[in-house]
């Protein structure tokens, strides 16, 4: 393209568009109208649907001055094409479509074949069972997905289109779809709230906005507007690009609701888009719930092995089949039959049932699962994360005291500050000002910490109308007043000073931030010219910013003091500001000017009360080997006091404080050592050497914060996994830190789960094996597990259910792989005399037996403990194998001994419709011989039956041993639905064994053998259950393990990484790390580092 041929229109502005210029050029004009001919009319339709296309395929390029036709196109255009539109779309997949994703899976495709080849042998009955089965479970996933992409759609869409007003060139105001909005439009948020369709930062005006869809807290939180220093006023140090993380206080997200916004006289409340679509914080939550990172389980993976071990079998079996056929002349297509008996196509269905039961049990206790597949994973649960706030402990503070501080020292402490003498103090103005609370329908709201705080000062709070805005130009927002039976009763000599006119207008706030770990105001008492400034956060950082005379000597004895108890501290600055700081410059000014040279006003000691249930669950877990780890953005000295209070760290073991320095002016990183517990002013070697031989006897913990953490992982990873084995608390930590440290954890093949309020966890509530939210709000979308119970009661519930769905997991998979062996060994040997099962025989087998007992088998609930031994977590172990084997082999041995023996009884003979063994000749009429129907598949005979009885009460016998109780599952005879249907069914089988029924027998093909034989297979049957109880319960007491210890003597390796490197651990000198060392990282050339320990001096 010339550039002489483009002209651009606005440039520079909103309305910025380019104009083309194109000339009719009739040898195109031609082409296309024989085109349009030999397409019948369809080219011209195209083209009047794509007009651009329409003028390039007619015209030539030319300027703007000799065109006959002008294509124009708007920039704003390029920009959404780049960005793309603001919409987060979930699409609804149509019914059709996730039918024929869900039918093209190949165990469905095995079932067609199965069903096609069932139909072909006239076995009409159980391929109709399968078809009804496999409908049920179609649909019945197909309501399931369907209703999860319907419930997600309506979460996104219910407020993702809307009408947004967004100024244009020349302030002027367009009102646009938000689907419309691009990064960079500026747009106007309404005065009565709005659900925010975009990622917007706030350039003017304040919002109170409700973040609970991202976040999970119900409280409403301030916005406030970006700092906009005056020109001469920047610092170039600090004026740093706009960043949402580092700006979030000032940033709108998508979904979050603004509640009312605060404006000034003229002025709108402005926000400048910075993200959209899938690119914003909601998008990103949208997006990790559609594309979940998928969940390797061993169980699943050795199923599939199993079946494939199965399909060899099959194999074998077809082969034999196909040369007896060929041998005998009979039908191939019988062969095929072998396969579908072999691999059994009711297994999904009958794997899906315990997870389903377990399903529903849980939800009875309150736990509701949007991935039942994760429950058999939580069964394999080692190792729980606890966020502490909201978790552990209770959601609330309590107020538990005040420190105030005066001339550069302590005061006593005090139970609060309500109190007639403290009414006119800077720390009691403190209190009262230094928050984001608001009035929402008259109540008040924001912060839990901020509302004990200004409700322990027994103040009042009070905020302007929008009529109030509207008439003044610079109304404080807010303002805070003592009630008056606080204030002294002072003689009203004039009116100035009327003490019932003392109150504070809070000017200014500079919101809470979680980078610098404080916030500040700016407030003017009523009739003082000056203002004043009030900062509170972490004791620490306040007290850096404070005058070295005004903090204590005894400040970090005292502050330590409270944190070790368990006490959230929070402590208090004031600062006089000048006289030449005017209103409107305090509105512009840098927090950094403001958070300087502050007096030290004292300490507020708040109280968070550990939940009831915490103690207890967490002594349960312990008592099930199983760790817990607590992940917090607390203070590390209140967690650490919280671990030990709660169970989680015991009284005598020692915490280790990992302190890391990232690389500075060319010294590399460091990791300093440190006991938590305050050594000794002047600790003697010996003393030192005692402490390290107890650390190294008794258990010791690692705690770090998430500053270390970040180091440590960028710095020191092959540090991080002996670190996690030991690490028990992990305070500051960031939300996607925490995702981190699961991450962590699952590298050295720990089974995590994570238990959250749903405030910050949701990337490592959806990243752990089993995440469960005590939040019920929509950002446990993205939990597997939420909990209605608000404590962590439902974490060891959740396992003893994924432990029993696991256990009745692999009794249903060893049931139905016996049920298919049996089978196949039945058919197999029929299979050498040319005989084969009968339709009905296979129907009762596998409908009136199977179905029967694997759906009631499923039914057995958890065990009502946990217990230290943990499931095997697939099946491809030593010990379920050898059991599966043992019974194979048991079945195989008297299925052969009953078909051997019965050919050597006496009465035998080959059967035909004649033939009476059991002398019934008398009652036999010799017109119903002759109407018999010709047996052509030679069902009918005495093997046939023989092993059809044995086989039927060997599927029972399985059953019964396998069906396993304690110590996961509840005793099988708890479970009234298999008792009775085993019961029904081994009465039923002995009944038509021990007294024939004409009919029945016709039904079911089988013949009348003497009684003697009778009494022969029953104990037969008897003898294969003893030896089949007695095998089992063998293996369960160890036989297993006796026999591997037998055969080979050495000791195997661990398998998993956690406990390969606990062994390394355990005979290295150097660790745990002494308290008088630094790790000092020594970067490599290859991928990963090294480190050495360095002993201070």
């Amino acid at each position: 393209m010339e550039k002489e041929d483009l002209k651009v229109l606005n440039k520079g502005e909103e309305e910025e568009m380019e104009l083309q210029g194109y000339r009719l050029c009739r040898w195109r004009l031609a082409l296309v109208g024989v085109g349009v001919l030999c397409t019948g009319g369809f080219l011209l339709l195209l083209l009047y649907w794509m007009p651009e296309w329409c003028v390039k395929s007619t015209c030539t390029r030319t300027t703007a001055r000799d065109a006959d036709v002008v294509l124009m196109r708007s920039t704003v255009g390029f920009k959404k094409l780049f960005f793309g539109v603001n919409e987060i779309a979930v699409k609804v997949p149509s019914v059709f479509k996730l039918l024929i994703k869900e039918v093209l899976n190949p165990f469905y495709i095995f079932q067609l074949f199965s069903v096609i080849l069932w139909s072909a042998d006239e076995y009409y009955y159980y391929a109709a069972a399968i078809v009804i089965m496999s409908v049920i479970s179609i649909a019945t996933s197909l309501y399931t997905i369907k209703k999860q992409y319907i419930m997600l759609h309506d979460m996104v869409a219910a407020h993702s289109i809307v009408r947004v007003s967004v100024c244009r060139a020349s302030n002027e105001i367009e009102e646009i779809l938000s689907t419309d909005l691009v990064p960079g439009d500026v747009m106007v948020i309404p005065s009565n709230g709005t659900i925010m369709p975009c990622d917007a930062v706030l350039v003017s005006g304040t919002c109170i906005v409700n973040e609970s869809m991202l976040t999970g807290e119900s409280v409403p939180v301030t916005k406030t507007n970006l700092p906009n220093p005056l020109p001469g006023e920047r610092d170039e140090d600090n004026d740093s690009a706009y960043n949402t993380e580092e700006h979030k206080r000032h940033t709108l997200f998508c979904g979050t609701h603004v509640i009312q916004t605060r404006f000034y006289t003229g002025e709108l409340v402005k926000a400048v888009v910075v993200r959209t679509g899938f690119s914003t914080a909601k998008g990103q939550l949208v997006r990790s719930i559609l594309y979940p990172k998928p969940t390797d389980f061993k169980l699943y993976r050795d199923a599939y092995l199993f079946l494939l071990c199965l399909v060899a079998v099959a194999g074998i079996g077809f082969v034999y089949s196909i040369v007896l056929s060929i041998m005998n002349k009979t039908i191939i297509i019988e062969s095929l039959d072998i396969i579908t008996i072999t691999v059994p196509p009711a297994l999904p269905a009958a794997m899906t049932a315990g997870i389903v039961y377990a399903q529903r049990r849980l939800k009875r206790i309150g736990i509701f699962c949007i991935s039942p597949q994760r429950i058999n994973i939580c069964g394999q649960i080692n190792l729980v994360c606890f966020d502490k706030t909201g978790t552990l402990t209770e959601d609330g503070l309590d107020l538990w005291g005040v420190q105030r501080v005066e001339n550069g020292s302590f005061h006593l402490s005090e139970e609060n500050a309500y109190k007639e003498n403290l009414v006119k103090s800077q720390f009691v103005a403190c209190m009262a000002t230094c928050h984001s609370l608001t009035k929402i329908e008259g109540q008040l709201s924001g912060d839990p910490l901020d509302l004990k705080m200004f409700e322990a000062t027994g103040w009042i709070l009070e905020e302007a109308t929008e009529e109030e805005t509207s008439l003044h130009n610079r109304i404080m927002p807010t303002v805070v007043r003592p009630p008056k039976q606080l204030l002294p009763p002072e003689p009203v000599a004039s009116p100035e000073q009327d003490m019932s006119a003392y109150e504070i207008g809070i000017v200014r706030q500079f919101p809470f931030s979680s980078a610098l770990q404080r916030m500040s105001v700016v407030a003017r008492r009523l009739g003082e010219k000056r203002m004043d400034a009030y900062t509170k956060g972490a004791p620490e950082v306040v007290a850096s910013l404070c005058k070295k005379e005004t903090v204590p000597e005894n400040f970090a004895e005292v502050l330590e003091g409270y944190t070790k108890q368990g006490f959230r501290v929070i402590a208090l600055g004031h600062r006089r500001l000048e006289s030449k700081l005017t209103w409107h410059k305090v509105q512009n000014i840098n927090r950094d000017h403001i958070e300087a040279n502050m007096e030290f006003l004292g300490l507020i000691i708040m109280q968070n009360k550990l939940k009831a249930e915490t103690p207890g669950v967490l002594q349960d877990l312990h008592r099930a080997h199983i760790r817990t780890v607590m992940v917090t953005g607390d203070n590390m000295l209140t967690a650490i006091s919280v671990a030990r209070d709660c169970g989680m760290i015991p009284p005598q073991d020692t915490v280790i404080i990992a302190d890391a320095l990232p690389p500075h002016n060319g010294q590399a990183a460091k990791i300093t050592w440190r006991y938590a517990d305050k050594p000794s002013k002047t600790p003697r070697l010996e003393v030192m050497r005692l402490r390290l031989m107890l650390t190294r006897m008794l258990m010791y913990h690692f705690a770090m914060n998430g500053k270390s953490f970040a180091v440590i992982e960028e710095h020191f990873p092959d540090m991080l996994q002996k670190l996690v084995l030991h690490g028990t608390v992990f305070a500051r930590m960031a939300p996607d830190q925490k995702t981190q440290l699961i991450e962590a954890l699952q590298g050295v093949d720990y089974f995590v789960g994570m238990c959250g309020d749903g405030a910050n966890d949701c990337g490592a509530l959806k990243r752990a094996h089993g995440g469960i939210s005590l939040s019920e709000l929509e950002a446990s979308v993205a939990s597997p597990f939420t909990s209605r119970t608000p404590n962590i009661s439902c974490v060891p519930s959740l396992i003893r259910e994924g432990r029993a769905a696991l256990i009745t997991s692999f009794c249903v998979f060893k049931f139905m792989a016996l049920y298919s062996i049996i089978q196949y060994i039945s058919v197999t040997l029929l299979y050498s005399i040319l005989s084969n099962l009968g339709d009905f025989q296979f129907l009762f087998i596998d409908i009136a037996i199977i179905l029967l007992i694997v759906f009631t088998m499923s039914l057995n609930p958890a065990w009502k403990e946990l217990v230290s031994r943990r499931p095997p977590s697939g099946l491809i172990s030593g010990p379920l194998l050898f059991s599966v084997l043992t019974q194979i082999l048991i079945c195989l041995g008297f299925q052969t001994i009953t078909f051997l023996w019965v050919r050597q009884q006496s009465w035998y003979t080959v059967w035909k419709p004649f033939t009476d063994v059991c002398n019934r000749s008398s009652h036999i009429n010799m017109s119903d011989l002759n109407d018999t129907e010709v047996d052509d598949h030679n069902i009918q005979n005495f093997e046939n039956t023989s092993l059809f009885y044995v086989s039927c009460f060997q599927y029972l016998i399985v059953a019964i041993v396998f069906s396993k109780g304690k110590p996961f599952r509840q005793p099988s005879y708890k479970n009234w639905p298999f008792v009775v249907s085993a019961l029904i069914l081994y009465f039923f089988l002995l009944f038509i064994m021990f007294h024939p029924v004409e009919d029945i027998d016709e039904f079911l093909e089988i013949v009348c053998v003497p009684y003697e034989w009778r009494i022969k297979l029953f104990i037969i049957i008897l003898v294969n259950a003893a030896v089949s109880v007695v095998v089992e319960g063998a293996i369960d007491l160890g036989a297993f393990k006796c026999l591997t210890r037998l055969c080979c003597p050495r000791k195997l390796a661990p398998k998993a990484r956690y406990m390969h490197l606990a062994q390394e651990l355990s005979v290295d000198p150097d660790w745990p790390p002494k308290p008088t060392t630094t790790t000092e990282a020594k970067p490599r050339p290859e991928n990963g580092s090294t480190y050495q320990f360095i002993i201070n001096s």
